[in-house]
């Protein structure tokens, strides 16, 4: 039997998820989060053998989540479900430890596929992340951005001021506003109307 706990904020994909792992034998849902902190209290607490998690929670969530399940937890396999682009995102997700990286509109079989062969020991790695974590060369200047540096572009991107995101990721705005400096000096922009639309340009939002 492989143990799985969702982390995912949304109730709907949650328990349609749970469908769809309710018709196998093999594999079983025994726990539920809605937010990072949550996940994290749950695998602190239980034994899983995969937790498949949603990539953009409130709170802790990300390439930040994956690290501290993975401190705690360091044999526990993680599955990443996400609504972004694999290319943006999947190589610094299994940089930091994740075994697997799915999109959420992937097919229902390549789901169960994906969470035993991740449970077997394996990986799943689709061809766009393959090409990222082979890539050699110049890479695009958000590439150059740490993780945490990465998370708080996103959320600036998202429209959240310094305020907001240091509320979300418990840090002072002091350290926000260092960290969005950095950012625009990494990408040569000038403000945030212009990481909006290097965000989509580069398919990041």
């Amino acid at each position: 039997m492989i143990r799985i706990l969702i982390a995912e904020d949304h109730s709907i994909v949650r328990d349609g998820l749970k469908r769809i792992l309710a018709t196998t034998v093999d594999l079983k849902v025994i726990g539920e989060a809605a937010d990072g902190e949550a996940a994290l209290a749950l695998v602190k607490a239980n034994d899983y053998d995969v937790v498949m998690l949603d990539m953009s929670m409130p709170g802790l969530s990300g390439i930040e989540l994956i690290k501290q399940l993975k401190a705690e937890k360091p044999k526990l396999r993680i599955l990443v479900l996400s609504m972004h682009g694999e290319q943006q995102y999947a190589a610094r997700a299994l940089k930091a430890g994740a075994a697997g990286y799915l999109n959420k509109d992937s097919a229902p079989e390549l789901l169960l596929g994906t969470l035993r062969k991740i449970a077997g020991g394996g990986m799943h790695i689709g061809e766009a992340a393959a090409a990222t974590l082979l890539q050699t060369g110049d890479k695009p200047p958000h590439e150059t951005l740490s993780d945490r540096e990465f998370q708080v572009m996103r959320l600036l991107v998202e429209g959240l001021g310094p305020t907001e995101i240091a509320g979300q990721l418990h840090l002072s705005v002091k350290t926000v506003s260092t960290h969005k400096t950095r950012i625009l000096e990494k990408l040569n922009l000038g403000g945030t109307a212009e990481l909006v639309r290097y965000a989509l340009e580069h398919k990041l939002a």
